[in-house]
């Protein structure tokens, strides 16, 4: 076998891991950020001192020790001891709070009152902006590691049947994408219908561009390429983009409300058609991919369903959660 071949094996034929340990990882970035938190009031508690010379760079180590190298170390080296991970960073959050808590105890009290009465006093939704970024860091992780041997051919996305690490993440990419769309955010369609649509197809311009960019690389560079994964030419940024145009006409159409209607829609015809129809035999079996485009990318063409209900999923929980009782917007 030549050196792609091997490559291409490499990330092939693999079934993911269990839903168990899917979850149990989605448990490390908010301990992270816990810890982040108890640290840095520890710190402020301290008259806001580090044992390290300069400001700035003392909270970048502290960013990238809390934050992203527990992130690296669970996907790579330490990822047949997630649990042990998780449990010990449990125990750090403990501890630090004890500590914050036997050091000052009337300062804690009131620490806690006045969290407890405090409220978001600004349009932006904290949560989202924490699941975009930890989403984008995993991502970038996941995407760097997979071609090495230190990453888990488990947590890699799955071929058939299965749930990789990396197969979570496409979804929470899209979910991640749904949360800042403008129809979620409440912005009201400004002019016609066709003109909101016609601007929606025209702010995907760069996912296109980046789409033909990374087609033409790996063609002209002979990369190694699994095609089982979107298909000969398809690719993730171009699921990126008809998602989001799908999405735009839906939500044209139909009242942002009911996006979770739209989602159970999609989602329940789509497995009904894979279970009743020779559908799911020729997404998985047929490779016959010479014949014509539809047959050449039919993984990536036919995932756009899954994607695009995840999608409405997403709008209808930001929408949800920003307009419990009122329309103001917030972005």
């Amino acid at each position: 076998m030549s050196q792609k071949d091997l490559k291409e094996a490499f990330i092939s034929n693999l079934n993911g891991t269990s839903l168990q340990e899917v979850a149990l990882g989605s448990f490390l970035a908010p301990l992270c950020l816990i810890n982040r938190g108890l640290i840095l009031t520890i710190y402020y508690q301290a008259n806001k001192t580090l044992p390290l010379p300069l400001p700035l760079i003392s909270h970048l180590i502290l960013d990238f020790c809390l934050l992203i190298l527990p992130l690296v170390l669970s996907c790579t080296v330490l990822s047949s001891v997630l649990h042990q991970v998780i449990l010990g960073l449990t125990v750090v959050s403990a501890f630090v709070l004890w500590y914050i808590h036997h050091v000052s105890i009337q300062s804690a009290q009131r620490n806690v009152s006045t969290f407890l009465k405090s409220h978001v006093q600004f349009k932006q939704v904290p949560f989202v902006t924490i699941f975009r970024v930890f989403v984008n860091v995993k991502t970038a992780i996941s995407i760097l590691a997979v071609d090495f041997s230190v990453f888990p051919r488990r947590y890699a996305k799955a071929e058939t049947y299965g749930t990789g690490v990396m197969d979570f993440g496409v979804g929470a990419y899209v979910f991640a994408n749904a949360l800042v769309c403008p129809e979620a955010r409440g912005k009201n369609i400004s002019g016609s219908k066709m003109n909101h649509i016609a601007k929606r197809l025209m702010s995907v311009w760069p996912l296109v561009v980046l789409g033909m960019g990374r087609l033409l690389s790996l063609k002209m560079s002979g990369y190694q390429e699994h095609v089982t994964e979107y298909g000969v030419h398809w690719n993730f940024f171009f699921t990126l983009a008809i998602v989001r145009v799908v999405a735009s006409v839906l939500l044209a159409i139909l009242p942002v409300n009911k996006s979770w209607l739209v989602a159970l829609l999609i989602s329940g015809c789509y497995q009904f058609t894979l279970e009743t129809s020779s559908l799911k035999a020729f997404i998985i079996h047929n490779n016959d991919r010479e014949k014509d485009f539809l047959h050449a990318n039919k993984e990536g063409i036919f995932s756009v369903l899954g994607f695009v209900a995840i999608y409405m999923a997403g709008v209808q929980l930001i929408w949800f959660y920003c307009f419990p009782k009122d329309h103001q917007a917030v972005t």
